[in-house]
């Protein structure tokens, strides 16, 4: 099978005043098993955390973060569940997350999003390298290797940073080109053109 793309970047755009991030990766697994790895509770503690998960449209949703001290939780409602193709959580602080999956030969093609108002600079850049890491963790844990959540600011904070700094290197670059070529630098919308610079990052985002 083909290696998990673990590196694909997320983009940036914005649509009727919310922020939307999107992801795409290619993972070396059938869909049914990427399926079960993010819909089952015993499964999704390996790559994104602890999870109460009614697994039917209209049910509820309890997602708690085991990567940082806070340990923040996000409360919702399960608004799809089309087994082996797509779900989708409303959630209070996270607001609205879609996993779409199809099959790619042998593999599976994952499409993630993740929709909320508006954030500020750094509040995007944030989110955008924490998603990305969970997304490599999920690659990681289809082959056996599940997050150790106690060790996990020693260990992979490291590449958060990294991600983060890539992603404001990018937001950094975009700024200093014309609109057509948004078309080469997906990243930022032409409405995040226009956000200021912030401090560095002081809280280390799930």
């Amino acid at each position: 099978m083909t290696a998990n793309l673990r590196q694909a970047d997320g983009t940036l755009g914005t649509s009727g005043g919310r922020d939307v991030l999107r992801y795409e990766r290619r993972l070396s697994h059938p869909v049914e098993r990427v399926w079960r790895a993010i819909t089952e509770p015993e499964e999704i503690v390996q790559w994104l955390g602890e999870a109460e998960l009614e697994p039917v449209e209209g049910g509820t949703v309890i997602l708690r973060w085991l990567n940082t001290p806070e340990q923040t939780v996000a409360r919702g409602t399960v608004t799809a569940f089309d087994p082996p193709r797509a779900l989708e959580l409303s959630t209070d602080i996270h607001g609205i997350l879609r996993w779409e999956l199809e099959a790619d030969g042998d593999a599976c093609r994952l499409i993630f999003t993740a929709s909320y108002p508006e954030k500020d600079e750094e509040t995007r850049l944030s989110l955008l390298a924490g998603w990305h890491i969970h997304l490599d963790h999920l690659a990681d844990a289809l082959e056996g290797r599940a997050q150790d959540w106690p060790r996990w600011m020693d260990e992979q904070l490291p590449r958060w940073q990294e991600h983060h700094d890539r992603y404001a290197a990018r937001v950094a670059r975009s700024r200093s080109q014309p609109p057509f070529a948004f078309a080469q630098e997906p990243l930022a919308s032409r409405s995040a053109t226009t956000m200021t610079s912030s401090e560095k990052v002081r809280r280390k985002t799930e």
